[in-house]
C-alpha cells in the first residue's frame, strides 16, 4: 500500500506517542515501581514496564471504544468528575489537588516533531484528534508553540462519538474545509488506522508510540514511518528543509 500525495490536503494527528511522548513517560513510572522489586532493576525494569505498557495499550483502546459504542463514556466521565468535586468538597486530601495536576507538567514532544509542525503549517491546515480530554492537549500545544497551527483541538467530548468511529475525522474535516478522502490521518495504533480508514482518509503509522509495525499495517496503514517527524520527508521534498531554508512546492 502506498500514500496518494496528490489527495492530501490536511493533516490529523493523533496525540499520545504520536507528537507527545506519553507512552514513555507512562513506562518510566512504572519502572519506577518494577525497580524496587528485589532482583529487578534497571533495564531489566524499564523492559518489563514496557512490555507491560504495550500489552495493556490495545484493551484500553478497545474498552473506550466499547463504552462510546453504548453511549457511556459521556455519563461515567460526568459521574467520575463529580465524585472528584464531592471528595474534594470533603476536604479529603487525595481529592484537594486538581484533578488534571498529573498533566500540568507536560510531556516531552516527539524528537523533530515541534519543528515538523512549523514547517507542514505552511502547506496545510492540521487538527488533533485524541481520545483524552481536549484541555489537556490545549496546555501541551501552547506549551511548544504550536497551538497556533492547529484548525481544532479535538477531544474526548468534542463529537459523540470517539475514535476508532470516524465521527472525529469527519468533525475535523469539516473544520478544516476539506474532505475526508483529502485527510492524511497519522498516528501510532491500530485505533488512529481504523479511523482514518472508517473515514475514507489515507493513514500513517508510526512506530515511536506502542503500535507493531505489523498490527499497523494489518489496520490498514498506508505508510510506516519509524517516527512522526519522518513525515517531512515524505510530504514535502528534501530541500524544504525542517529550517524552512527553502521554497517547497505545494504537496498537490
Amino acid at each position: 500500500m502506498a500514500l496518494d500525495l496528490s489527495r492530501i490536503r490536511a493533516l490529523c494527528f493523533d496525540v499520545d506517542g504520536t507528537i507527545s511522548d506519553t507512552d514513555d513517560h507512562i513506562v518510566a513510572r512504572l519502572a519506577g515501581l518494577i525497580d524496587a522489586v528485589p532482583g529487578v532493576s534497571g533495564r531489566r525494569a524499564e523492559k518489563l514496564a514496557r512490555q507491560t505498557v504495550m500489552a495493556l495499550e490495545t484493551p484500553v483502546h478497545a474498552a473506550y471504544a466499547k463504552l462510546d459504542e453504548l453511549g457511556l463514556d459521556v455519563p461515567l466521565t460526568r459521574l467520575r468528575d463529580r465524585l472528584r468535586s464531592i471528595k474534594r468538597l470533603e476536604g479529603d486530601p487525595a481529592h484537594t489537588r486538581n484533578p488534571e495536576a498529573a498533566d500540568e507538567v507536560p510531556h516531552e514532544m516527539v524528537a523533530g516533531v515541534q519543528q515538523m509542525i512549523h514547517t507542514l503549517a505552511r502547506h496545510f491546515p492540521m487538527c488533533t484528534i485524541s481520545t483524552g480530554g481536549a484541555p489537556r492537549v490545549e496546555r501541551f500545544l501552547e506549551h511548544y508553540g504550536v497551538r497556533k497551527h492547529f484548525t481544532a483541538v479535538i477531544g474526548s467530548q468534542t463529537t459523540r462519538r470517539m475514535k476508532p468511529h470516524p465521527e472525529p475525522l469527519l468533525f475535523a474535516a469539516r473544520e478544516m474545509g476539506v474532505r475526508p478522502e483529502e485527510c492524511l490521518m497519522i498516528g501510532d495504533t491500530t485505533i488512529d488506522i481504523r479511523t482514518g480508514v472508517a473515514a475514507g482518509a489515507q493513514t500513517v503509522g508510526v512506530l515511536c508510540g506502542f503500535g507493531t509495525e505489523l498490527e499497523l499495517r494489518e489496520a490498514g496503514a498506508g505508510l510506516i514511518l519509524a517516527t512522526t517527524s519522518d513525515l517531512l520527508g515524505v510530504l514535502q521534498p528534501a530541500e524544504d528543509t525542517l529550517e524552512g531554508t527553502a521554497q517547497p512546492k505545494p504537496a498537490s
